[in-house]
């Protein structure tokens, strides 16, 4: 048995592959999505999505807005906290925050997150001594804040409202409790197993190793991606329509369904596939009502800070390549010109005697 579930492995990793399987379930993903969203889009009117609009509340769409902010500020501490777990204490703050914002604004916009961001960190951490090997850490150590912090969310809210979930796993709510009770144990295992063993936290091998944070600091990992996904939700929460109503729990458990969706589809800003899972997770709602508040959101959370990470890593490339070494130049040809050639002769001249003088005392 074992004979053949290694023949298996072997003929799925040479004629399939992870990666293979990866881009196939990506674009089976958007595939249905797309599909999903054209069925669902039919006979909405554009006019009534515009009169929604007007009807969003001002003082609401500002305090969405807040919470934007309010996620992308913990989305820095994602970057810091690696930095401080791979041990690379002499990068700031504030270049893990231009590296995190960056990164994941511009990479989740572009799509295919796990390589544009990367790049984009690189570029950043490049300048501070960083490696390859020690951006890939980084990367992974975010990620696994990410998830943390979605499982934890998810768990309490399948556990607490396992019904929020039906109307997009088409499960049982029965069943949608069990999945929850079995990710709050998985993560209850995983602080377990952290807690048996310092030596057992070293993950890798061949040279690329990295050591996971203490359980201790695990639970402040766990906190940075809860807080952040909970701006996120709040966001939402205080854009959908009044009528009927939705409890946040709820919306939350749907929302981080669709954001999962989202990034699995490796979709550019999550296009189409976040949008198809939150109509059909919440049908409740008026279709055109619904499009107002996603459009809204997307303005927020994904068009304007893609225009300023966008706006920043284009005037810091200006800057490191245009402006810096012309004033680098500039600063060398002033140099030149006010040091004469004659004062390099001088000290020449100046010094050449003082061997004759010792010879002559010499003698």
């Amino acid at each position: 048995m074992h004979g053949l579930l290694t023949a298996l492995g072997r003929g799925f990793k040479r004629r399939i592959g992870w990666k293979r399987l990866g881009i196939a379930a990506s674009l089976i993903i958007i595939a249905f999505a797309i599909t999903t969203l054209v069925r669902t889009l039919h006979g909405v009117d554009t006019g009534v999505i515009l009169v929604a609009l007007t009807e969003l509340p001002p003082h609401h769409i500002a305090l969405a807005a807040l919470c934007v902010v309010g996620a992308f500020c913990t989305l820095t501490f994602y970057d810091f906290f690696a930095l401080r777990t791979i041990g690379k204490k002499h990068v700031p703050y504030r270049i893990a925050a231009l590296s995190s914002f960056t990164s994941y604004t511009i990479g989740h916009n572009i799509g295919a997150t796990v390589f544009t961001g990367g790049a984009i960190r690189f570029r950043i951490y490049s300048d501070y001594g960083l490696s390859a090997i020690d951006v890939a850490k980084i990367c992974f150590l975010s990620g696994l804040t990410f998830w943390l912090g979605n499982l934890v969310v998810l768990g309490f809210g399948m556990a607490l409202h396992p019904w929020a979930a039906s109307a997009m796993d088409l499960l049982p709510s029965a069943v949608n409790r069990l999945i929850a009770i079995g990710c709050l144990a998985g993560i209850a295992a995983y602080f377990i197993w952290l807690v048996s063993g310092e030596n057992r936290r070293e993950l890798g091998q061949n040279g690329w190793k990295v050591v996971l944070p203490s359980a201790r600091l695990t639970l402040l990992q766990v906190l940075i991606g809860m807080v952040d996904l909970g701006f996120c939700a709040m966001a939402m929460y205080l854009l959908m329509p009044a009528d009927p109503g939705i409890d946040f729990i709820s919306l939350a458990v749907v929302f981080i369904l669709a954001t999962l969706l989202g990034f699995a589809s490796h979709a550019p800003g999550s296009l189409g596939v976040f949008d198809a899972a939150m109509l059909v997770a919440l049908p409740q709602f008026g279709r055109e009502q619904l499009l107002a508040t996603l459009l809204v959101f997307r303005i927020l959370y994904f068009l304007i800070p893609f225009t300023i990470a966008i706006s920043i890593m284009g005037t810091r490339e200006l800057w490191l390549n245009v402006v810096k070494p012309w004033q680098e130049r500039r600063r060398l040809s002033e140099l030149n010109d006010s040091f004469p050639a004659s004062a390099a002769v001088q000290p020449l001249e100046g010094r050449q005697p003082q061997p004759v003088q010792r010879r002559q005392a010499q003698r």
